[in-house]
């Protein structure tokens, strides 16, 4: 329970962290360099965290890891700099809903196919079709009047 009430809290930080970002980057006229300003805040904060966990030696083990594994910084940079864009354009909810959308067809592939270490939970009916019911939920949540 203790981490699902942790991953709820940091879903809920997600829409929150875009409108943010995304506001910030409108009224210094840049996604990017409000994108920026934000990795270096968590940058800080993250060193900050270990530092106090007295984990700030495994820094000196990050460079001998498979290179593939720092895939995941471009990808929060992809995300943050794409939310802090997309939605001023098209709307947090709207971004947000579609970003949910592709963690959960994302996450059923990584886990059918036991991608990256993750336990393998192959993708059986009951998955698929909720899929294809939050499918359904956004695109109705997309519909004018909604």
């Amino acid at each position: 329970m203790k981490y699902a009430l942790i991953m709820l809290a940091a879903g809920a930080g997600v829409p929150v962290l875009a409108a943010l970002n995304a506001q910030l980057g409108a009224l210094v006229g840049s996604p990017a360099a409000a994108g920026a300003v934000m990795f270096l805040i968590a940058a800080v904060v993250a060193v900050f965290v270990a530092v106090v966990l007295g984990q700030s030696a495994a820094f000196a083990l990050v460079s001998a890891q498979p290179r593939y594994l720092f895939l995941a910084g471009v990808l929060i940079a992809f995300y943050l700099l794409s939310i802090s864009w997309v939605a001023p354009r098209f709307g947090v909810g709207n971004a947000v809903m579609f970003v949910l959308l592709g963690q959960i067809v994302a996450i059923s592939v990584i886990d059918h196919f036991a991608l990256f270490g993750a336990k393998l939970r192959p993708l059986d009916l009951s998955r698929a079709v909720g899929i294809v019911l939050m499918t359904l939920g956004v695109i109705l949540a997309q519909r004018p009047g909604s």
